[in-house]
C-alpha cells in the first residue's frame, strides 16, 4: 500500500511506526518476551491498582469522581503480544473523562497459552468486575465490555459468552476490532501490504490463537466473534475501524449483522488511517476527536 493512501494528517507518524515482522520466529520471541516489561504509566485524577484474580492479573482505574458505571477493557497486540500496561493512558483518560471506573485483564498469549486461554482469562476478569461491583460503588445494569484490535475481537467473544452465561452487558465497545479468523486465512488479502497490521501478520496470531482450526469450516464458541451466527439480543454497540486497514470489511460486516439482528449500532469509518492509529499517534488530532466520540457514547449509553 502506498503512504499517499494515508490522511496526510498521519503520513509522518506512519513512516515512523516500527514495522513487526511476525513471521520471524525470532521477532515473535522477543517480542511476546518484553510484552510483559511494558511500563505502565498514571493518569492525575485516576487511581490505578493492580491485583491478581484466578491466576489472572487485572488492573483497576478508579476515577476521582466515579459515575456508578464500569467497563472491562482487553488490550490488542494480535493475540500474541501487548500487556494492559500500554493502555494504562487510554484507560486512565477514558476514566477520568467519563467517570467509568474501568478493569484492564492481563490475558494470557498464544502460542504459549493458545485457545480458550485469553477468552478464559477475559471472563475471570468479568466476573470479577460483576462480583466485586458492590465495593467498587458500580451498578451492575450499567457493565460494559470493550477492547481494541485484538482485544476488540475478544471484547465482542466475551460479550457472546457473557450474554449466553446470563449476565448483563450495557454495552460493548470496540476499536477496530479482529473478529475474523477467515480474513486471515484467505492468502488474497496478501498482495496487500497493509500499513502496521498485515494479512502475514493476521495469519500469524490466527494461527497461533487456533492452531490447525484457524479458517476451518467451523469453530468452537467464542473462538472468533465473526463465526457466530446468531446475534440476537446483543447489547448497544460503539465500533470504528478504518476504510485502509485489513479489518474494514470485516467489521463492517459484523456492525451489519448486528444491525440486522436488532442491535443499535454506531460505527464510525475513519479515512485514510492504518490500524490502531490511535494508540500509536495519540496525540495527533484525528486520535482525539475519535477519543472524544469513542468516551462521549459510552458515557452517555452507562448514564443512570
Amino acid at each position: 500500500m502506498d503512504i499517499s493512501a494515508v490522511n496526510p494528517a498521519l503520513r509522518t507518524a506512519t513512516q515512523k511506526a516500527p514495522a513487526v515482522n511476525l513471521e520471524n520466529a525470532v521477532v515473535r520471541w522477543f517480542a511476546s518476551t518484553a510484552s510483559p516489561l511494558i511500563p505502565g504509566k498514571r493518569v492525575d485524577g485516576v487511581e490505578r491498582r493492580t491485583l491478581r484474580h484466578d491466576g489472572v492479573k487485572l488492573r483497576v482505574y478508579t476515577p476521582a469522581q466515579p459515575s456508578g458505571a464500569g467497563l472491562l477493557w482487553i488490550h490488542g497486540g494480535g493475540l500474541v503480544l501487548g500487556a494492559a500496561a500500554m493502555d494504562d493512558v487510554h484507560c486512565g483518560e477514558t476514566a477520568r473523562d467519563t467517570g467509568v471506573t474501568i478493569v484492564s485483564v492481563d490475558y494470557r498469549l498464544a502460542p504459549r497459552h493458545p485457545f480458550p486461554a485469553a477468552i478464559d482469562d477475559c471472563f475471570a476478569g468479568w466476573r470479577w468486575l460483576r462480583a466485586h461491583a458492590d465495593e467498587l460503588g458500580l451498578d451492575r445494569a450499567r457493565l460494559a465490555i470493550g477492547g481494541q484490535s485484538a482485544g476488540g475481537g475478544l471484547a465482542a467473544s466475551l460479550v457472546q459468552r457473557a450474554l449466553d452465561a446470563g449476565d448483563q452487558v450495557a454495552a460493548q465497545w470496540l476499536f477496530c476490532p479482529m473478529l475474523d479468523d477467515r480474513t486471515a486465512a484467505d492468502r488474497g488479502h496478501d498482495g496487500t501490504d497493509h500499513f502496521i497490521w498485515s494479512n502475514r501478520s493476521n495469519r500469524v496470531g490466527w494461527s497461533s490463537y487456533l492452531g490447525a482450526a484457524m479458517g476451518a469450516e467451523s469453530l468452537p464458541p467464542y473462538a472468533a466473534a465473526a463465526r457466530r451466527e446468531d446475534l440476537a439480543g446483543m447489547p448497544p454497540t460503539w465500533m470504528y475501524t478504518s476504510d485502509i486497514e485489513l479489518f474494514h470489511d470485516e467489521d463492517v460486516a459484523y456492525a451489519d449483522r448486528l444491525r440486522a439482528a436488532g442491535t443499535d449500532v454506531t460505527l464510525e469509518v475513519v479515512s485514510g488511517a492504518p490500524h490502531g492509529f490511535e494508540a500509536w499517534a495519540s496525540d495527533q488530532p484525528m486520535a482525539r476527536e475519535l477519543f472524544t466520540a469513542a468516551r462521549g457514547w459510552l458515557q452517555e449509553r452507562l448514564a443512570n
